[in-house]
């Protein structure tokens, strides 16, 4: 189904669903940034506990989303978006119970389980209802909640922080997931690729589980390691990550379709993905414990501080979408990073002495404004990139990249900048570590934004476009895949062929970004 208008009933209803269990996912990971100091005192945790309940978090959500896009592609994105979403708000209530700190990384762990689940479901709904004219409007209205959702989750959190306990971080998803499930179960319709085979692909799905799971315990636990032991762990993480493409590579039912990245728009994307939310993840996770550590501001304060990027998304995020609709998607996704490193390097600032009007509003506001450049169009870059049936591949795989990169940057800067143990509650320490973090996430925004204005390109619209020459190569890799695949596996069967579409005249071409705004 691919004819619901982003103004109906059912549209809106759609768009609700999928805000609300987005958004819980990216409240909850906003929130914990607020609460870990408190958790950390309370619980007697150390730095390397506090990297494991932000990254136990991100290494389930970063290693299993792949496998969550396939599972709603296969079996229906409502139905595994709703087991996403019950799973979810279980392991909420387990870690807001929690009485030490191994209790709580494993909630976290089986918290990344179930937004796996429901992350790339959120939006693969979208994709696959909304008619093709609506789709980026749709996209930049999912992107510029979620992104509210995400920037009043400091906010919130730190409210509940302060004036009541942590743990109401955790339990106020109680709530919200039986809302978003009485609404996705009422309202939202059941959509799949009819086409897809029911087989698994479990190789891929543990290697790629065990690579991002070695290589960020390296990083987190270098210190207890050792020089030479953490590099040889990375090592071994970074040859299971490699054992994994080859397996894609070879497999006839691959998790993810290596046919999806002949499209260079498909892989440039993606890799600006990797380096802009590394980025973003470590600039939230070290302006929270910066204001808290060293300019002493509550849980609550520390939450405001970053309430001009709500206050941006709310006005600005939709348009973003908009924009990149009219005039393409590489200026907005080539200005936004570079707009959003400006913004870490006024941040970078921050010190002992410094005020929030001179010290933390300038910046984080102009970093609000490149988030609001650059959110809508990436995302509507990377599935008009993908054929329809493999939308839920297709944001697993985004939705991967971001995580990942996140994951490995909160796993990997501190030890970069020399922190280790529980300097995290010293202000000296602390504070001349935080300067070093964000210029190197004002590296990593605009090495993001180079790899835009080089590699992405805007759809032609007369004659025989760059995106259609993209979707033929896609095409022909399809092909010479399916020579490769066991006798007796045919196009016509229940899966395929890989990289080809069968949804009829709704498909776009690889790399455009659906037009009619």
């Amino acid at each position: 189904m691919s004819d619901i208008a982003l103004g109906s009933r059912t549209g809106r209803f759609v768009i609700a669903a999928a805000v609300l269990g987005s958004g819980m996912a990216l409240l909850d990971g906003t929130v914990v940034n607020v609460a870990l100091v408190r958790i950390g005192k309370e619980l007697g945790a150390s730095l390397a506990d506090l990297q494991w309940i932000t990254n136990g978090y991100l290494l389930a959500l970063a290693s299993l989303i792949l496998l969550g896009g396939s599972l709603g592609d296969r079996f229906g994105r409502r139905r595994v978006f709703v087991i996403g979403v019950v799973w979810f708000t279980i392991a909420s209530a387990a870690c807001g119970l929690a009485q030490s700190p191994g209790q709580l990384i494993v909630a976290r762990v089986l918290q990344g389980v179930g937004g796996a689940l429901l992350t790339p479901g959120s939006l693969s709904m979208i994709q696959a209802s909304f008619r093709p004219d609506d789709r980026a409007k749709a996209i930049g209205t999912w992107s510029g909640l979620g992104g509210i959702a995400s920037a009043i989750g400091p906010f919130a959190g730190g409210w509940l922080v302060q004036y009541a306990s942590w743990r109401w971080a955790f339990l106020v998803n109680v709530p919200l997931g039986v809302a978003t499930v009485w609404i996705a179960q009422l309202h939202v319709p059941e959509t799949r690729d009819e086409q897809a085979d029911h087989r698994f692909d479990v190789a891929g799905a543990a290697l790629a589980t065990l690579a991002l799971g070695i290589t960020t315990f390296a990083l987190i636990q270098h210190e207890a390691l050792g020089v030479g032991r953490a590099v040889a762990v990375g090592g071994v993480g970074l040859a299971v990550g490699a054992a994994f493409v080859v397996v894609e590579q070879r497999t006839s039912h691959p998790m993810v379709q290596p046919s999806l990245f002949a499209s260079r728009q498909f892989s440039a994307a993606n890799a600006m993905t990797l380096l802009v939310y590394a980025a973003l993840g470590a600039v939230f996770f070290f302006l929270t414990l910066q204001v808290q550590t060293v300019l002493g501001y509550g849980p609550l304060v520390a939450g405001m501080a970053s309430l001009p990027v709500t206050v941006l998304m709310l006005l600005f995020a939709a348009r973003g979408g908009e924009l990149a609709s009219r005039i393409g998607p590489r200026l907005p996704m080539t200005v936004g990073p570079v707009v959003c490193g400006i913004g870490t390097l006024l941040l970078s600032g921050v010190g002992a002495g410094s005020t929030y009007w001179t010290g933390i509003l300038p910046g984080i506001s102009v970093f609000g404004l490149g988030l609001t450049l650059l959110v809508a169009p990436l995302t509507a870059t990377v599935l008009a990139a993908a054929p329809d049936r493999y939308a839920g591949v297709a944001s697993g795989v985004n939705n991967a990249v971001a995580r990942a990169g996140s994951l490995l940057a909160v796993a990997a800067l501190p030890a970069v900048v020399g922190l280790s143990g529980s300097d995290y509650a010293v202000p000296e320490a602390f504070a001349s570590a935080y300067r070093t973090a964000m210029l190197i996430c004002a590296v990593l925004l605009v090495a993001g934004g180079a790899v835009s204005w080089l590699l992405i390109r805007n759809p032609e619209r007369a004659g025989e476009t760059a995106a259609e020459r993209e979707r033929a190569a896609v095409d022909h890799a399809a092909t010479r895949h399916t020579r490769s695949v066991p006798a007796g596996w045919s196009c016509a069967g229940s899966e395929g062929c890989p990289g080809t579409s069968h949804t009829g005249g709704d498909d776009l071409p690889a790399g455009e970004v659906p037009a009619g705004r």
